[in-house]
């Protein structure tokens, strides 16, 4: 599970940096929410999990894992793919998936935190 975090972080990574890139060129902030969005939830905190994955081995191989990255890694596209399309087109419609990436998102850190309540343990 680390690696795969790691791994989907840069990707996150590449689409923030990009993205804030284009705002900048473009003059255009509309999209700063889903910048942000995208580089801290994609890449800060997936590149964190994966660090913790990799350091407490015992949180990356069980049911909490794999929820969380499952969870993480369709709600983050879907919040963030319909955030854009509420601000750059203002469809309603869009609010609805946004909340519910949003939902998925926030279980996907809930599974996380309980994951390392329960598994990581001090070496003494």
């Amino acid at each position: 599970m680390a690696i795969r975090f790691i791994k989907i972080s840069v990707v996150y990574f590449v689409i923030g940096v990009l993205l804030g890139l284009y705002m900048s060129m473009a003059h255009d902030y509309a999209l700063t929410g889903v910048h942000v969005h995208v580089n801290l939830l994609g890449w800060a905190s997936f590149a964190l999990a994966g660090f913790v994955y990799h350091l407490f081995p015992s949180t990356s191989s069980n049911m909490y894992a794999k929820l969380h990255f499952w969870s993480a890694n369709i709600g983050l596209p879907l919040m963030m793919i319909a955030l854009t399309v509420l601000i750059l087109d203002g469809a309603e419609v869009a609010t609805i998936f946004t909340a519910i990436g949003g939902v998925l998102v926030v279980f996907s850190v809930i599974m996380f935190a309980i994951n390392v309540l329960i598994n990581v343990r001090s070496a003494n």
